[in-house]
């Protein structure tokens, strides 16, 4: 039988490369050789945007998105989390049992509050216990997670085992970060430091449904420098990361061509955007024309949200009605 993954999806925003090359790369592997869960978190958004201006056309978007890159929801389950009424039943359950105090002191909800003062929700603080509900819904032993997100993964194994203990079972198994075991190329944003993100400005990420026009601008605005000042000079971070999104997009002859120019002192960044720029558009155009074409197709995306909740429910329903015998809720 196969282990249970499962993994949430931003419902706000557009993919990007850093996107494309991180989690997608690893869930495209995963579905094939697990018993995959993945859903668009747009509760969880709320904590943040809690007056979406169209959460509904967000999702949509995302879910056309995933598809396009190849996500296969009949090998996988995506699901929206707001279609599991079962998510919102567990989330309460489990938050019967979740202390304040260790809620407090969750890096996460602080980093949070300081961020949005004027927006100290309760849904900001109970996070973790909804991200646990997210992953104990479908009992899922891996869940494949960033750094920042491990100390959540941690409050779900917490929270998964005190239910365990005061309701004499053993109803929930302990999940735990997965990975394939390499190192996931890490897409650097145009801004000359950091990662690609919609979170450090909508100019340092290359999005997939971006058009080419808006491509090439981004790119011509990418942060560089003067030039190298002797051969062979070590690159600095700006530079290194231009070289990075050309490795990604661009043929080997093209990175050896520009490398070779910036060692012997002859590059010419004007260039060298000029050609991660096409390099970019000519990568993005299938993805961003199975976008359109999924888009387009309203019938077809939403028998694969129907399917695909039909699916998650199915596993969602047995776990919260043996959480619900295992503390003695009946129906009379």
């Amino acid at each position: 039988m196969k282990e249970t993954v499962v993994s949430g999806i931003r419902s706000t925003g557009n993919l990007h490369l850093g996107n494309y090359f991180g989690a997608i790369s690893n869930f495209l592997k995963m579905q094939h050789e697990y018993n995959c869960y993945f859903f668009i978190a747009d509760y969880h958004s709320l904590t943040t945007h809690p007056t979406p201006s169209d959460l509904h056309a967000n999702v949509r978007q995302v879910v056309a998105e995933y598809l396009a890159c190849g996500l296969d929801p009949e090998v996988s389950t995506l699901y929206v989390q707001s279609d599991l009424p079962e998510i919102a039943e567990l989330y309460l359950l489990l938050g019967m049992n979740a202390y304040v105090g260790e809620l407090e002191r969750c890096t996460s909800f602080k980093e949070k509050i300081r961020k949005q003062p004027d927006n100290i929700n309760a849904g900001l603080l109970t996070y973790p216990v909804l991200m646990a509900a997210d992953i104990l819904i479908h009992r899922a032993v891996k869940v494949p997670v960033g750094k920042d997100q491990e100390q959540h993964l941690e409050m779900a194994r917490t929270f998964g085992n005190r239910f365990n203990r005061l309701y004499h079972c053993e109803l929930f198994p302990e999940p735990y970060a997965f990975n394939y075991g390499t190192q996931l190329v890490k897409i650097p944003g145009l801004d000359g430091s950091g990662k690609m993100g919609k979170s450090e400005g909508e100019g340092n990420a290359i999005f997939l449904y971006d058009e080419p026009e808006v491509i090439r601008k981004k790119v011509m605005r990418a942060v560089t420098d003067s030039g190298p000042t002797q051969p062979n000079q070590e690159k600095p971070e700006a530079i290194r990361n231009i070289f990075t999104l050309l490795e990604v997009v661009s043929s080997p002859d093209t990175v050896a061509h520009f490398n070779d120019a910036y060692n012997n002192m002859a590059i010419r960044y004007g260039d060298l955007k000029k050609q991660l720029a096409e390099d970019m558009i000519a990568f993005t155009a299938p993805i961003r024309e199975k976008i359109r074409e999924m888009l387009s197709d309203e019938a077809r995306l939403s028998k694969v949200i129907r399917h695909g909740a039909e699916k998650a429910r199915e596993s969602a329903g047995k776990t919260v009605r043996e959480a619900r015998h295992a503390i003695g809720i009946r129906h009379f």
